[in-house]
């Protein structure tokens, strides 16, 4: 507990023990611990996770994949791995996109030289839209900006469910 200094100083505390050291640990590590703990709930209550079918545009083949739904990004992206193995059709951008990481330094995954036209299939919705092609580690496909402002989905944080009301059904 808690006491002003006069009165530590009164009751003999003042002077740093192995109890008060002790004490003190105990916590600072509480402290710690509850950080992580909060740093951890919030990653799990930003993360939105959806099963998407994405098809070649025209072909009607494609692919079921997992994608993050992020309100950070401002673009839509698919790893360049999966687009090469599932022959998605590459087009090469006349400039290559350069990658900043939030510090404005650049990304050790390389530039983005490549995008792809797709259908998206989102439980009844599809929407043909552009993605920039990159190397994104583990990830398959990034939902960005330009997927929700489309959609204009309605997300349940808690259970992660994800509702699109204002669109258009497939026929």
């Amino acid at each position: 507990m808690w006491m002003p200094k006069k009165k530590r100083e009164r009751s003999g505390t003042a002077q740093r023990g192995k109890g008060t050291a002790r004490w003190y640990m105990v916590r600072r590590t509480r402290k710690k611990e509850k950080n992580r703990d909060v740093r951890r709930m919030l990653k799990v209550l930003r993360e939105v996770w959806l099963n998407i079918r994405i098809e070649k545009v025209d072909m009607y083949e494609g692919i079921t994949v997992k994608a993050l739904l992020d309100s950070g990004v401002m673009g839509m992206f698919m790893n360049k791995r999966i687009a090469e193995k599932h022959g998605f059709k590459l087009r090469k951008l006349e400039r290559l996109l350069i990658v900043r990481n939030v510090d404005r330094t650049g990304n050790s995954r390389g530039n983005i030289t490549y995008q792809v036209r797709v259908d998206i299939f989102y439980k009844n919705h599809v929407k043909r839209m552009q993605m920039d092609v990159c190397n994104l580690g583990n990830m398959e496909v990034i939902l960005g900006m330009p997927w929700l402002q489309v959609h204009n989905p309605e997300i349940n944080w808690e259970t992660k469910e994800v509702k699109i009301m204002r669109c258009l059904l497939l026929r």
